[in-house]
């Protein structure tokens, strides 16, 4: 197969080249285009044919037809809706009636044979056109199996500035320009060879993950120093993981009142495809079991669910049942509601402990969700404890390294001896903890901390410690009495001594409560409000949680709910904050909502909430309780997870855990809670090295000079290396601030925010946008450059308004003048290049041997600027050239382009345009509402456009191509 295009599109050809080591057949898209009808067509329908009738043999003419239409036209009043249906139809098949000798019957037919994958196509195609309603899309490369459109992966060079980005918003246009495409969408690529992340449709950016481990490859594998694409294809679009990911590994849940497709992480396929290959390998239930480690907001139940779905398919374990345990009442119905959301068929919640020995006696392909307890309570009951003896019995344990060993472990084992077990754990295996190895086996699989930061599965988390004169730990409880009650006499002491004798009074005492309160409301509104997060308050026990809540309302603090459990014997201070469990889910729905929806800022907590409670909003937490170990691990992970401009977690400690952190979580080994908590102070040398970074851009430029500014960003990778350290000082900066610390940096901010603005009109880079900063770092700069040059904040100006002589006049140099032309040219040519492609790609070429001349030095910077403005007039007079020509600014660009690609010959002129005018009229002839979505239009509009050209003489090579980009121009021009 040929590759003149290689050197052009080198990421391209690379991906390529490695999809056919991997089995693929490559075919460029024009190829193509003799198998489809139009270019509206998605689906290869002729290879979707021969695939359905090759995995069902038996498929009769009229099914065929059927099944194919089904496929090809889904009922969905959305994308998402599509997606979800035509899923449907490939996992589960498509149910048809049909006789095969005994009556008609439903059959299933098979679209991807899942079992073997080599019984299927699967194609590599790139720069396929794909018309959509209003525009035609080119993606670079489309994987087809079986004629399905599966994957959709747009290539970028990796020295443009921002190559993930664009190309996650070009895929984002796609799905609006060309929807039907991602009906059958598995999931969309971003990559620029040494970068490259995956989504599913809808997904914004910070929502794309990257594929590190090629599993079950080894990285060694794919190759010579793989880049990050090679790893994600070889583990990704390998033929059996493909397949896999696709038949396993996606959920649609539902969430906030609409649906997310979900698409597994490479963490969660390892593990998940590691248990299996230990369950059908091991020997004995032990030897079939272990722990998966998967750290605290990496979506480990969702690798449960996962792990779930794949058993239930695997044909050797014979229709198994599925246990899910866990320890907690909220985690077993979160878990509940988890696999519920998720379409898993049928889970059933066990409502008491003779529920669940009813359930698990009669268990054959169930799916049982339970807690721990509901083991350890039926002991005494005097029955047998064998339930079910059967070997195709999966159980597996949330949370693992609490509570199921010792006696429960023994109760589940002795109820289902021959089950498998396998524990998940969000925390790493105590050094000491032989029980959890001795129960489960040995790690399945690991997911540490760290790795997750780094993945930006989570985020970090940063420990402050606030008022250090009342923190506890460490402290005798005399001196901490001693600061609290200073204020007191002797004998007033005395007697408080001896209603506050314990620790936990001490903590509670109102005097020291009130002191933490201030302090709170104060870091709350100058650090965390600012960027729109909400805050959690853990106290010491219920009675000093509710004395945070009156404190708090007392001095007008943000808003803010109590959460404790209810018991009888509470006095009435403390029922006036019973909720019932209709009214907690109430607040805690409230409190998942942005705070400019909802105000709800602070959830206060004693032991609840500390678990299995899953906020990504929550950026602080309040801690003034005493926690170690896997408490203050799973604690902690309430502020891990990922939201929106949201870059760290923080533990506020009035406490005093952490400054007794190593001893806190000295149960584990060093190097599995590397990352747990990091001191805030210790951004401090790292925004030192950001700082450095940044400014190093200006070292030898006058930066009162923005013009000299500018011509150091003036080469795109200079700009796009600036752009990455300003973004690295500034995300430092909005965690320092208002922090004393960062006062030092405030000048240097200011002036790299200012010359960043500057860099976005001129250059006419709309990545370089302050409103992607944290609050804080925006308005410290958007203050300073509205009080020393507001006209920064404007928006570009184009070439074609009246003030853009006057905005380049008042420019001080020669080579800013220049410039400023040139970029406005760019961005002219980049928006209008579609409507007239001739005319602007010609342009473009002028620009850059203009361009040349000015680097080779054949020009200055004066002949250019006089140069450009030249160029300007010319697009300027545009009109008035058209007009002269006897044509419209519809018909210019068909003229142009039969003018190029037929005959430049200037006797043809007069014969050229006669044949533009009546190929306009055959246009517009057919121009009705709605046209551009009307296949039957576009086809005898085609029709029309070859046979007149076919009259005029034009090459028959040629009358093809002309057509099809003529027909494209008129979806432009002629919108009705």
């Amino acid at each position: 197969m040929s590759y003149e295009w290689a050197k052009e599109r080198p990421v391209e050809h690379r991906l390529i080249k490695q999809l056919e080591g991997l089995g693929y057949t490559y075919i460029p898209g024009h190829a193509l285009d003799s198998e489809r009808a139009s270019h509206r067509d998605v689906v290869l329908e002729g290879r979707l044919r021969q695939a359905i009738q090759r995995l069902n043999p038996w498929i009769d003419d009229i099914n065929l037809h059927k099944v194919v239409r089904m496929v090809t036209h889904i009922n969905a009043t959305s994308t998402m809706e599509a997606n979800e249906k035509f899923y449907d139809m490939v996992v589960n098949y498509v149910s048809i009636q049909q006789d095969l000798g005994k009556g008609k019957k439903s059959q299933t037919v098979k679209l991807i044979d899942f079992d073997n994958p080599d019984n299927n196509e699967f194609l590599v195609v790139n720069q396929l056109k794909i018309s959509g309603p209003m525009m035609t899309i080119i993606p670079d490369v489309v994987l087809f199996v079986n004629g399905l459109p599966l994957v959709v992966i747009e290539c970028k060079s990796p020295t443009k500035p921002h190559p993930i980005s664009e190309a996650v918003q070009q895929l984002l246009r796609y799905q609006q320009e060309a929807e039907r495409l991602f009906h059958y969408n598995h999931v969309v690529v971003a990559t620029c060879n040494e970068q490259a992340k995956f989504g599913s449709i809808g997904a914004r950016l910070r929502h794309f993950g990257e594929w590190k481990d090629p599993y079950p490859f080894k990285v060694s594998d794919i190759g010579d120093n793989p880049t990050r694409q090679d790893v994600l294809v070889a583990g990704m679009f390998s033929k059996k993981n493909l397949l896999d990911m696709i038949q396993n590994f996606v959920v649609y849940e539902a969430e906030g009142g609409r649906t997310i497709k979900k698409v597994c992480r490479y963490q969660q396929f390892r593990a998940a495809n590691k248990a299996v290959e230990r369950i059908l390998t091991g020997k004995t239930p032990k030897e079939r079991g272990g722990v998966v480690w998967a750290t605290q907001g990496s979506g480990k139940s969702l690798t449960m669910l996962y792990l779930s779905v794949k058993l239930r398919r695997l044909k050797e374990l014979r229709n198994p049942s599925i246990v899910i345990v866990t320890d907690r009442t909220d985690l077993d119905e979160q878990i509940t509601n988890t696999f519920r959301r998720c379409g898993f068929p049928n889970p059933q919640r066990a409502e008491s402990v003779k529920d669940l020995r009813e359930l698990l006696r009669t268990a054959t392909g169930a799916t049982i969700m339970t807690t721990i307890q509901k083991f350890q309570d039926h002991v005494d009951d005097g029955e047998d404890l064998l339930l079910n003896d059967a070997d195709n019995i999966f159980v597996l344990v949330d949370e693992s390294h609490r509570t199921n060993y010792g006696g429960l472990a023994m109760n589940m084992r002795a109820s289902l001896p021959n089950a498998v077990y396998i524990g998940f754990t969000g925390t790493p295996i105590d050094k000491e903890d032989r029980s959890t190895v001795q129960t489960f086996g040995t790690y399945i699989d690991t997911y540490t901390i760290q790795q997750a930061v780094e993945d930006g599965a989570t985020v970090p988390i940063y420990y402050e410690s606030r008022l250090p004169e009342l923190r506890v730990e460490g402290e005798s409880l005399d001196a901490i009495f001693e600061r609290v009650f200073q204020d007191y006499s002797k004998e007033e002491r005395e007697q408080i001594k001896k209603k506050y004798a314990t620790e936990e009074a001490i903590i509670g005492a109102p005097q020291r409560i009130r002191r933490i309160c201030l302090d709170i409301i104060e870091h709350y509104e100058k650090h965390i409000a600012p960027n729109g997060f909400k805050a959690q308050i853990v106290a010491i026990n219920r009675e000093t949680a509710v004395l945070y809540k009156e404190i708090l309302d007392e001095l007008n603090g943000p808003e803010s709910v109590v959460i404790i459990s209810p018991n009888n014997n509470d006095d009435e201070r403390l029922k006036k904050y019973h909720l019932t469990k209709e009214q907690q889910k109430h607040y805690i729905e409230r409190f998942k909502k942005p705070l400019h929806e909802d105000k709800l800022a602070f959830i206060i907590v004693c032991d609840m909430l500390l678990t299995g409670f899953d906020a990504p909003i929550e950026q602080v937490m309040y801690l003034d309780k005493p926690l170690k170990e896997h408490n203050l691990l799973q604690a902690i992970a309430r502020t891990n997870r990922t939201y929106d401009k949201k870059t760290y977690g923080l533990i506020v400690d009035y406490y005093g855990v952490s400054a007794f952190l190593k001893q806190a979580l000295a149960i584990f080994n060093p190097t599995d809670v590397q990352g747990a908590l990091t001191s805030i102070e210790s951004e401090i040398p790292r925004l030192q090295a950001r700082h450095r970074a940044a400014m190093r851009f200006f070292d030898h430029v006058d930066r009162n000079d923005i013009e000299a500014c500018m011509k150091v960003l003036e080469p795109e990778d200079v700009r796009h290396a600036f752009d990455q350290a300003f973004k690295r000082f500034a995300e430092s900066m909005d965690m320092i601030m208002p922090n004393p610390a960062a006062k030092p940096y405030h000048e240097d901010l200011k002036f790299l925010g200012k010359v960043r603005q500057y860099a976005r009109n001129r250059f006419r880079d709309e990545q370089m946008d302050i409103s992607d900063c944290g609050e804080k770092v925006k308005k410290l700069i958007y203050d300073h450059i509205y009080a020393t040059d507001i006209k920064a904040l404007h928006r570009p100006v184009s070439i074609l308004e009246k003030n853009f002589d006057a905005h380049v006049k008042n420019l001080s140099t020669d080579q800013a003048k220049a410039s400023e032309m040139e970029h406005a040219i760019r961005h002219e040519i980049r928006v209008k290049i579609n409507e007239n492609p001739v005319y602007y790609t010609s342009l473009k070429e002028r620009l850059e041997q203009l361009i040349q001349a000015r680097k080779e030095k054949r020009i200055n910077d004066a002949q250019l600027a006089f140069e450009l403005e030249k160029l300007i007039e010319e697009m300027r007079g545009q009109s008035k050239t058209i007009e002269e020509e006897g044509l419209t600014p519809q018909s210019y660009p068909i003229f142009q382009l039969l003018q190029k690609e037929w005959t430049d010959q200037e006797e043809e002129k007069e014969r050229l345009k006669e044949i533009t005018q009546i190929i306009v009229e055959h246009i517009e002839g057919l121009v009705v509402i709605d046209w551009v979505n009307k296949e039957d239009v576009k086809r005898e509009m085609r029709k029309k456009i070859k046979r007149q050209l076919r009259t005029s003489k034009c090459p028959s090579d040629k009358i093809e191509p002309l057509a099809q980009q003529i027909v494209e121009l008129a979806e432009i021009h002629y919108k009705k």
